[in-house]
């Protein structure tokens, strides 16, 4: 079958983004707007700066599990938004820490795990990034192996337009060099047979480049969505959002995931 003939009927729709502050008063009306915008099934969240974990409803019927600090700050946060409906396949749910949280969903042939999370930026310390990618090592061994996975979020991660060695985790479609972070997610990638999907189709680089500079300047694609290797060609498309606006710095991200729930 050929893409074009896929219908929407067999497809979900999935994004994320890192929208920030999403406790700042009219955010989540603002998020729900743009998801709705997009037909978005499915909306991943990073830097939601939310505190404690829970899951909530909200007025307009979208389920929101959230995992957050534990010590009341406004830092980090990660989120999934199912839209009106969705929760009905929500099989569990699970609050790693203010970086990762996991959740699985009922499909048809087969079951959906998406793990969101929010890496530490580049210039943070060795300790702190390997933290991070031990926890989401533990999470990612968690999940069912015949489940169609995708690891998705705010990476901090250029991973560059060069795949030499790598020819199995990406493809040619990156953009720039990659720096410290890139190389612990590649190599992370190919430990686990995973595919980092925004390298693999052809787009203009503004549907690839996913953050902004403050300055207007600066552009990276450190936004990313990974795929478990056997579950590739259900993976459609993934592309940026430029439309998109929440007054943050980094574009909404696309997939198109040949699944139905």
């Amino acid at each position: 079958m050929t893409t074009g003939a896929i219908s929407a009927k067999t497809t979900t729709l999935i994004g994320f983004w890192n929208v920030r502050t999403m406790y700042e008063l009219g955010r989540m009306a603002q998020v729900i707007a743009e998801m709705k915008r997009y037909k978005l099934d499915i909306l991943g969240i990073s830097e939601s700066r939310w505190t404690k974990s829970g899951r909530m409803k909200t007025t307009t019927g979208e389920t929101v599990p959230s995992s957050g600090r534990e010590d009341d700050l406004h830092h980090e946060g990660v989120a999934i938004i199912m839209k009106k409906g969705m929760e009905k396949y929500l099989m569990e749910w699970k609050p790693v820490n203010s970086r990762i949280i996991q959740a699985r969903l009922k499909g048809r042939q087969t079951n959906l795990s998406i793990i969101q999370c929010y890496a530490p930026t580049n210039d943070s310390n060795d300790r702190d990034k390997e933290a991070f990618y031990e926890q989401l090592q533990a999470t990612l061994e968690n999940v069912h192996r015949r489940d169609l996975l995708l690891v998705m979020g705010d990476l901090n991660a250029k991973v560059g337009s060069d795949n030499m060695n790598f020819e199995r985790v990406m493809g040619r479609e990156g953009c720039g060099l990659q720096n410290d972070n890139g190389e612990r997610l590649v190599e992370w990638c190919a430990f686990n047979n995973m595919i980092i999907g925004g390298t693999l189709f052809l787009h203009c680089n503004i549907h690839k480049l996913t953050w902004t500079s403050p300055n207007g300047r600066d552009q990276n694609q450190i936004d990313h969505l990974m795929v478990n290797s056997m579950w590739r060609r259900s993976l459609l498309d993934v592309r940026v959002k430029r439309g998109a606006d929440v007054s943050s710095d980094h574009h909404l991200v696309t997939a198109k995931v040949r699944l139905k729930l």
